[in-house]
């Protein structure tokens, strides 16, 4: 008795076009939501309704010419999941479509998309120009790991163009990073004049989106060359999954293809799955992140405990008439510095009952962090200083909980340290 093979990989999963708008559709009538929820989903003979999703190391051919066309790239289709696979694919397709981008390689974790670009484009020699308003650990990254291989980075101030311009090094600077908003401080970077900048001394610029997503701003349109994403924060946005994201041209993207192919950081099936599903509300959820986030912000200004506030939807943020421009809205991180340092902070973290304490973002869940000793806790004092990071400053991440309740809750802390505070004023002016 003959056993068959099925149906060959052309015929499982239909030779998957690296752009195609929805089916049946005109390209220019589809707009955000609609990509978000059906853009790349190829269906099978099987006629599934949602995605589906594809959990298998490898994949089947028909015959040994036919396994070798498709080794060899004489034609298109999976060959091994750690660099080629259906679900992994639609997600791909779909993100990079809401982005703007020709393409795009998804990664095991954000922190892997930013290794993934490092790999691919930097050489012992080189040097990079980055913000010093970025995640912790992408400071250590370039500081630490990336020096180890001969790459120098220079810090600047996000917002400083003549930073920027000053820390180049003609013919070896290779690469400018940032993330706009910055995380937790809301800074706010000039993506076309940093773009302009860039493109004239031949330098690649990538910016983390994490912050916004494609459904508040697209930096791609600002000539922005490559945008990373951690998956795991909004375009989840249920805390479930680690991934990440790079999104470009073809011809960039097909550099970073090899680092994942080659390297293994790969993102897996079931993760790209259940961001799939994540993306399809991802507009909805970062309107209703935004509006709450911008009331708390609103409170948090006028509140007697707290020293200062930032959030780029505060017409007070310098970054503010900036981020109006290149955003929809304001996203959904709000960090603000409590008056009396890390013991007030912490009591305000203690104090909270529902409020998630973790260092997590991007949650329908609200999360509160402390990042002097926890995203950021591993950057030396001086570090820390640079880019802002204070000891009485918390960072909240705005969930989807009713806004009335997020507020309840983060006023049962701050409210107790009045006292303290007043007595404190008093005792001062007498």
């Amino acid at each position: 008795m003959t056993i068959s093979s099925g149906r060959t990989n052309a015929e499982n999963v239909e030779q998957y076009p690296e752009s195609n708008p929805v089916m049946g559709m005109e390209e220019d009538a589809v707009h955000f939501d609609t990509i978000a929820v059906r853009h790349g989903h190829h269906k099978t003979a099987e006629g599934e309704h949602s995605e589906p999703l594809f959990l298998s190391s490898s994949f089947v051919y028909q015959s040994a010419a036919d396994a070798a066309a498709h080794f060899s790239g004489a034609v298109k289709g999976n060959i091994y999941s750690r660099f080629t696979n259906p679900t992994v694919r639609i997600f791909e397709q779909r993100l990079a479509e809401l982005e703007g981008g020709e393409r795009c390689v998804a990664t095991a974790s954000g922190m892997a998309a930013i290794l993934a670009v490092a790999l691919a484009f930097l050489k012992a020699g080189d040097h990079v120009v980055c913000s010093r308003a970025v995640f912790g650990t992408t400071t250590s990254l370039f500081e630490k790991y990336l020096q180890k291989f001969g790459v120098q980075t220079t810090f600047v101030t996000l917002s400083a163009l003549d930073e920027w311009k000053e820390a180049i090094q003609p013919g070896v600077t290779r690469l400018f990073f940032c993330e706009t908003p910055s995380n937790p401080l809301a800074e706010i970077a000039d993506m076309a004049a940093l773009s302009a900048l860039a493109k004239a001394n031949n330098i690649l610029f990538a910016v983390d989106n994490c912050a916004c997503t494609p459904a508040l701003q697209k930096p791609l349109a600002y000539g922005v060359d490559l945008v990373i994403h951690s998956a795991t924060k909004y375009l989840d946005g249920q805390g479930r999954a680690l991934g990440g994201a790079v999104v470009g041209s073809h011809a960039l993207l097909e550099e970073v293809y090899g680092v994942v192919r080659t390297c293994g950081p790969s993102l897996s099936p079931f993760n790209a799955w259940l961001f799939i599903k994540g993306l399809e509300t991802l507009r909805l959820r970062m309107e209703a992140h935004s509006a709450s986030a911008l009331t708390l912000a609103q409170w948090l200004s006028v509140h007697p405990a707290v020293e200062r506030v930032y959030y780029a939807g505060l017409p007070e943020h310098p970054g503010h008439a900036l981020a109006a421009r290149q955003q929809k809205a304001f996203g959904g991180l709000v960090s603000f510095v409590v008056k009396g340092g890390k013991d007030a902070a912490w009591a305000v973290i203690d104090q909270t009952r529902m409020i998630s304490i973790t260092g997590n973002l991007g949650d329908t869940k609200s999360t509160i962090t402390h990042p002097a000793t926890t995203t950021h806790g591993r950057l030396s004092e001086q570090a820390k200083r640079e880019a802002g990071i204070e000891d009485g400053l918390l960072r909240v991440s705005v969930g989807l909980e009713d806004y009335q309740d997020i507020q309840k809750d983060l006023a049962r802390g701050l409210d107790s340290l009045i006292p303290a505070l007043a007595a404190k004023t008093e005792c001062v002016s007498t």
